[in-house]
């Protein structure tokens, strides 16, 4: 009788990655992009709120400096969140090198719990463009990036626009494992923002209009929270303009950043991110992460079980097939889109560690504080 939660929580599983990878071939194997062109007319502002970012900060101006986009449209507004390494003099003395309009700014010590929200919105009310385009310090974008958002912004008339994220490779399995780990945190929140179901997105590839960004308040009511400046924002939006929230599937626009360098500050970024979950007031987003933690969950129960000889070989089989068949085709795709196809034999690898590191960071999330860039935040 054990047998029958348990294959059903996986059949459903199966059934969702199912869907995920029904929605991705929908809306982007097996359509062809369509080539809208519309004028490059809109003021652009490139938000970069930085802490200590002085090893990356000039790769990713430099990126801006090779925009294929009007280049006199194009604000760029660091701002720099206290840093000690001389983050703030880099962006000084590259203010003659740019080709855009380039500001520092300095975070103001605000009642605010949460240093990059208090950073953007700082930025946000001295910025002139009409679209907002925020990315971090670290990262790197390709020439058409401003470009492609821009171009699908005046197509579409969006209000929010989430743009996929992955890591630089290096040659370490570590570095491999996160590639494959994050490509399914991007993949499910595309298809979740594709198929009108907006969940997940990531501050380091974002847009919004700024009409929108005030109209909702900006990050008011969740203050309190250092994490959440990306999906929080995307929310509100989405309850205010349903049908204007995208996710953009073209593959110049993917921003590139750096894997965490050691197990310590994955656990530390992990536990950032599962710890905003319980506070999402759409119980749709909540009941789903609750059941992705499930599913992870049992599958690592009917390993305990067949260890105890509760269940048969056979059952066991029947479990791993439905927790991983369907969902390593997805993330195949995935990776594929991403440009890491190279990777997918490494599936089967993460597919082990997977439910474990789900299990363990949904249930360590319900604790309080981690410590960020040489900060305890809660």
């Amino acid at each position: 009788m054990i047998f029958i939660p348990l294959i059903s929580i996986l059949g459903l599983y199966a059934l969702l990655n199912g869907v995920l990878l029904g929605v991705w071939s929908k809306y982007v194997l097996l359509c062809s992009p369509k080539n809208r062109r519309v004028p490059k007319d809109t003021k652009v502002s490139v938000i970069i709120p930085v802490r200590n970012e002085a090893a990356n900060i000039l790769n990713l101006l430099a990126d801006l400096n090779q925009q294929q986009y009007p280049l006199s449209l194009i604000e760029v507004i660091v701002v720099d969140d206290a840093s000690t390494d001389g983050t703030d003099t880099l962006v000084k003395a590259y203010i003659a090198k740019a080709k855009y309009h380039l500001r520092l700014l300095y975070s103001s010590n605000q009642t605010n719990t949460s240093p990059k929200k208090r950073a953007i919105s700082q930025a946000i009310s001295e910025a002139t463009g009409e679209l907002i385009i925020t990315t971090d310090g670290d990262c790197r974008v390709l020439p058409r990036w401003v470009l492609g958002i821009q171009q699908f912004y005046r197509a579409k008339n969006a209000q929010l626009i989430s743009a996929a994220v992955t890591f630089e490779q290096h040659d370490s399995l570590w570095h491999k494992i996160q590639i494959i780990e994050f490509a399914s945190l991007i993949g499910a929140g595309a298809c979740a923002m594709l198929a009108k179901r907006p969940n997940m997105c990531n501050g380091a590839n974002l847009a919004y209009s700024q009409k929108a960004f005030w109209e909702v308040d900006g990050f008011v009511g969740n203050e309190q929270l250092a994490s959440g400046d990306d999906e929080f924002l995307m929310h509100k939006i989405a309850q205010k303009y349903p049908n204007d929230v995208y996710f953009l599937t073209n593959p110049d626009t993917i921003v590139k950043t750096n894997a965490q360098p050691t197990l310590k500050a994955f656990y530390q970024q992990r536990k950032r991110w599962a710890s905003k979950w319980k506070y999402y007031n759409d119980w749709k987003v909540t009941a789903l992460a609750i059941f992705i933690f499930l599913a992870n969950a049992f599958f690592i129960g009917s390993i305990v079980l067949f260890a105890l000889e509760s269940i048969n070989l056979g059952q066991l089989i029947i479990a791993i097939l439905l927790k991983g068949g369907i969902e390593i085709v997805f993330l195949s795709a995935m990776l594929i889109y991403l440009g890491y196809a190279r990777l997918i034999a490494y599936i089967p690898l993460v597919q082990v560690i997977y439910p474990f590191y789900v299990t363990f960071f949904g249930l360590i999330a319900q604790g309080k504080g981690y410590k960020w860039k040489g900060r305890n935040l809660e």
